[in-house]
């Protein structure tokens, strides 16, 4: 999220440390099935990358490791709605905006926020899409679960594309948190959709379980 705006509230039960395992690669085996009822077949999550294993990647160059890292992180949230039917990824399980795809749709701004207004200095009007702040977990009713995660791997594309052209030293002004460096932007952002990645794990673990009964 971006920093200037609070983050909503995550009000869930806390999850039993096996469940998680049972719908999430374990950590033995990254290709473990996500579940192995029949049920939960049909709704496979694909893995997006090999990035899905941050242990691929760990050792190198530092901007080399940042940058893996957050494409980790980037695949990591994709993942959790991957599979996930139209009303399963709006679904509210919790009492603040939060649901699946409006966490993704949420990451597609600070994308924007961070990389093309702070980074690269566009004016709102020249970014990638709508620059709206908490309005941004908002999903339309014409939006669909594919539609939202193309728009998040639009701008990391551009967020890429963009952050090439500078050092890791290179540095902006921000109004709330003064100078911030590339570096500190990367490390900001794999905090941001970790965190992201967290929150809709649990959602997800949440649907997959109404699946079952």
């Amino acid at each position: 999220m971006d920093a200037l705006h609070p983050r909503p509230v995550m009000h869930c039960p806390t999850p039993k440390l096996g469940s998680i395992a049972s719908t999430r690669r374990s950590a033995g085996s990254i290709d473990a099935p996500i579940g192995q009822s029949p049920e939960l077949q049909r709704f496979p999550r694909k893995d997006t990358r090999t990035m899905n294993n941050p242990t691929r990647t760990t050792d190198g160059p530092e901007r080399q490791l940042l940058e893996y890292m957050l494409d980790h992180t980037r695949g990591e949230l994709i993942d959790t709605v991957r599979g996930l039917s139209e009303t399963e990824a709006r679904r509210r399980l919790v009492p603040s905006m939060t649901t699946s795809i409006g966490l993704v749709k949420h990451a597609a701004f600070a994308e924007r926020n961070w990389f093309q207004r702070v980074l690269a200095g566009l004016p709102d009007s020249e970014c990638d899409g709508p620059m709206v702040g908490e309005a941004s977990f908002v999903v339309s009713e014409d939006e669909s679960v594919a539609d939202v995660i193309a728009e998040f791997e639009r701008a990391s594309n551009r967020a890429r594309t963009i952050a090439a052209d500078f050092d890791l030293d290179a540095t902006r002004q921000h109004p709330a948190f003064g100078t911030v460096s590339l570096r500190w932007i990367y490390l900001l952002m794999i905090q941001e959709f970790a965190r992201h990645a967290g929150h809709s794990d649990i959602l997800r673990e949440q649907t997959d379980a109404t699946r079952r009964t």
